[in-house]
């Protein structure tokens, strides 16, 4: 098993010192499930909420999410993203909104964190807005699906639904 690499040899919290790593291509995808009410998500897909365009909003708040990690998670580097992509599908048959999310950047050190907190806020975002009509929304599985780039390389998740 690998070694936290964020606890020093005195096993005390510390930033990873990534001056010395080169500089690649990194990639990390993510994806999260909200689950909701038939009548929520019809409501959603209708776009008859009165707080406005709920994908357009968890969407904007997931790129701004994933452009503030850094100041969110302790030890994040603030990075220089190229790309943040937040996906939103609506899938009826389920009752459920499926948030993707995708991170990229040339840079010493991996996007993961990024992608998670950008699928976390979209979720977060599409609660508080509908938290009005539905208190019991579930914020479920939310996971790391890809990673590409970096010395540990590259990850693929199983997939499972």
């Amino acid at each position: 098993m690998s070694q936290l690499t964020h606890i020093n040899a005195a096993g005390e919290a510390h930033m990873v010192d990534v001056s010395a790593k080169a500089e690649t291509v990194r990639e990390a995808r993510a994806e999260v499930l909200v689950l909701m009410q038939p009548e929520t998500l019809q409501m959603i897909m209708e776009g008859s909420h009165h707080k406005g365009d709920v994908f357009a909003t968890a969407r904007i708040a997931g790129i701004q999410a994933a452009k503030r990690t850094w100041e969110l998670i302790p030890l994040c580097h603030p990075l220089m993203l190229s790309k943040v992509e937040v996906n939103l599908e609506a899938e009826p048959d389920h009752s459920r909104v499926r948030i993707t999310t995708l991170c990229r950047l040339t840079g010493k050190t991996g996007v993961e964190m990024e992608a998670l907190t950008a699928a976390s806020v979209a979720a977060l975002t599409i609660y508080d807005m509908c938290k009005a009509v539905q208190k019991d929304i579930v914020i479920d599985q939310l996971r790391l699906i890809s990673k590409s780039g970096g010395k540990s390389g590259d990850f693929q998740a199983v997939t499972h639904d």
